[in-house]
């Protein structure tokens, strides 16, 4: 059986991005997907892990690989170690042990009286289900890379306005936002394959936090995007009328009216706000300069 560097297990939106760098840079890979479909323009292998099932030789199926990226959760004790032991047990001939890398969520960082700076090494949620399977992933020699917020490609944080703000108590409430771009999640996922392949200790029971290194002010986001939303519908309204204003005297979004009440009564001079009135803020620089790149698509 041929050895690929990389082996994707659940090829979803991650691997839109991924798979391209991959072909790119003539790297080997294999990917899967529950259905087998095609992503990016490539084949994936039917395969779906069941922690359930007490039999795992689905796993027989999949190719030898020197590095494993797992991209769906793994949840509470117990899931990550059937998964590295079934991996290992139908691939008992790799010319190398196989690294194991799971993507996680800096969710996990969110807990009551967190530090206003918050980087890899600080304090997470122990009782956190998929912190649980990242520490069990860790402690058997994997890596965990914990993502910000996804963005890139259909996922345009401007279209989520409506949904997260529906009040002004909801504008009011929000503070940090923090984000990475899928291109920087896969430029990292490589960088961390290929620094493992060069030092074998190096990335072994690391936990590492992905961020474009901004902090970002949800209220400035809204401010900022006061016309998109309201743009798009008389753009849908005039462009069915054979019209097009071009968004000519559109009325700011109500998040950004309440963004601007909100200042006055808050006495705010103006945005962003200071990096203690959002309260949490993530330093991922340690990911960066670890592995010597910087991100591509800094700022939303």
């Amino acid at each position: 059986m041929r050895e690929v560097q990389l082996l994707i297990l659940g090829a979803g939106w991650t691997s839109t991005f991924l798979i391209p760098l991959l072909v790119s840079r003539k790297i080997s890979f294999a990917a899967t997907t529950t259905t087998g479909h095609n992503v990016a323009g490539h084949e994936t292998l039917s395969f779906r892990f069941d922690p359930t099932a007490s039999d795992q030789s689905a796993f027989s199926t999949l190719l030898n690989a020197r590095n494993v990226l797992i991209t769906f959760p793994l949840k509470g004790a117990g899931q990550s170690k059937l998964l590295v032991d079934s991996y290992n047990q139908y691939h008992p001939k790799l010319r190398h042990k196989a690294h194991f890398i799971q993507l996680g969520s800096t969710g996990i960082f969110q807990i009551p009286e967190q530090s206003l700076w918050v980087t890899r090494n600080s304090a997470y949620s122990k009782t956190n289900d998929r912190a649980i399977a990242e520490d069990e992933l860790r402690s058997l020699g994997g890596c965990v890379l914990n993502l910000a917020g996804l963005w890139g490609g259909e996922r345009k944080p401007e279209k989520w306005v409506s949904r997260v703000a529906k009040t002004k108590e909801d504008v009011k409430n929000k503070t940090s936002l923090h984000m990475v771009h899928g291109m920087d999640v896969a430029r990292g996922v490589i960088a961390v394959s290929e620094a493992w392949g060069r030092d074998e200790e190096g990335c072994k029971g690391e936990r590492w936090m992905l961020t474009d290194g901004f902090v970002y002010d949800w209220w400035a986001l809204f401010a900022g995007w006061a016309s998109v939303e309201k743009a798009a519908e008389t753009d849908k309204v005039t462009k069915s009328e054979g019209e097009n204003t071009g968004g000519i005297d559109v009325v700011p979004s109500e998040q950004s009216q309440w963004v601007y009440e909100l200042l006055q009564e808050h006495n705010v001079k103006a945005l962003p706000r200071s990096y203690e009135a959002l309260g949490r803020c993530y330093d991922s620089q340690d990911f960066w300069q670890r592995f010597e790149i910087t991100p591509l698509k800094a700022r939303i």
